[in-house]
Formats: C-alpha cells, structure tokens, sequence
C-alpha cells in the first residue's frame, strides 16, 4: 500500500471559501486579459465565470478591471488585491505542504539612498528597496525563497501589484522535490535568487529552465546588513 499526501488549501474571507479553481480563474483572467477567454481557456462558462467573481468582489473588494480601447480593443486586468490574494494562497500551498528548510539569497550592493528603516540599495540587478541599518553603506541583501512571487512578464496586470520589487530574469535551474519547486532565476551575470512554489503553479506559470519570469518581493521581505557584520561574514 502506498500513502500520499494530499491537502485541499483554501482561504476563508467571511461566507466566501476561496479555493484553488479560484485562483486558477484569476490567473487565468490574468494570462488572456480576457473574462471569455479565460472561461474558454478553462472549459467553463462565461455567466459562471462572471457570477464567481462577483461573488468574490462582493467579499473581497474589487478583483478585476475594465481595459477600454487601444489595440486590443480593451479586456480585463487584474486589481492589485487580486494579485495580493493569489501570492498568499501561493504561500498557503507551500506552507501546507511542510516546506521546514526555506533558502534565501544574498545580494549585496550600495546604499543610494535612505528614509526611516527602508533604503534604496543599488546591486548588479538593479535598485532593491529593502530595511536596512541607518548606519550601513555596503551591505548584503536577503531575501527568503518563500517570500519571492514569480510573475510573467507578458501579464498585463504584474506592475498593479504592492510588491515593490520587481527584478527581471531568466529560471537557470528548477527542482521540484515532493510536489514543492525551488526555482533559481538569474537576475544579473552571476546574481540569483530563489523561490519556492508548488509544482502546480510551475505548470500554470509554464515554467521551465531558460523562461523569462519577474521576480517579486516587498520591501519588508528584504533584510540588509552591513557587509563587514558577522553574519554577513558567516554567509
């Protein structure tokens, strides 16, 4: 007999119980810019479609929005709520599935500019807003793998969101262990970062080695030390 783990994530907001189709419909909205393609694409109907997200903005507050004209002659995008919703069911899977050991990166770079706890470090991938001590200059950059959101760049919607960082790059490798992925995305010549999905999300997102992905991350998920402190000297 064999026995595999199995978990069922979902989020309770009030009345509304959001769950992985949920999620898969928003990014799908996300994917197409489109309501009727995205219920295409997923094999539902529109008025179901429609009928869900309601139900859920009624909850939640405003998940999508109407784009009018240009090119395409207009779709739908997502809010910048939908894309916080859909980065802390993605944390749900990863903590549901007993993720213990979680790495991180370190970045290091130069303080360009600071205000309170929170600087402007500029590094070989570009500037990073991250906390950092009033007193530091050259400093080391971490950043959890489970802190990280990976994001397509063709999504219309990737710049609405609250997570301030945004670093473009390309997935040099990808291990997937017992339905969790760790992938490693090259932000600059020999700088990574990692972040830890399910392999779910590797498949909704297509991702592989060489894809071009967005590497996501607030602020607050940036820890920076000086770069001669002990522990950056112990990394």
């Amino acid at each position: 007999m064999t026995l595999r783990k199995s978990f069922d994530p979902h989020l309770a907001i009030d009345d509304i119980t959001v769950t992985d189709r949920d999620i898969d419909m928003l990014r799908a909205i996300d994917r197409y810019g489109s309501m009727h393609k995205a219920a295409a694409e997923l094999g539902r109907s529109y008025p179901h479609l429609q009928r869900r997200v309601v139900e859920l903005e009624d909850a939640i507050g405003q998940l999508t929005r109407r784009v009018r004209g240009g090119k395409g002659g207009g779709g739908t995008e997502l809010t910048s709520d939908a894309l916080d919703l859909i980065q802390k069911f993605e944390r749900l899977r990863v903590e549901l599935s007993g993720v213990t050991n979680v790495p991180d990166a370190v970045i290091s770079g130069t303080v360009t500019d600071q205000n309170g706890g929170l600087a402007t470090v500029r590094t070989a991938a570009g500037d990073i807003t991250a906390r950092v001590p009033k007193t530091a200059k050259d400093v080391e950059i971490a950043v959890r793998a489970d802190a990280v959101v990976l994001m397509n760049p063709q999504s219309p919607s990737h710049d609405q969101t609250s997570l301030r960082n945004q670093i473009p790059g390309v997935v040099s490798e990808l291990v997937i262990d017992d339905a969790i992925a760790t992938v490693t995305v090259e932000i600059a010549n020999g700088v990574t970062i990692k972040s830890i999905i399910t392999e779910e999300s590797v498949t909704r997102l297509d991702i592989e080695e060489g894809t071009d992905v967005i590497a996501a991350f607030k602020s607050t998920a940036a820890r920076a030390v000086a770069a001669d402190s002990k522990w950056a000297r112990q990394r």
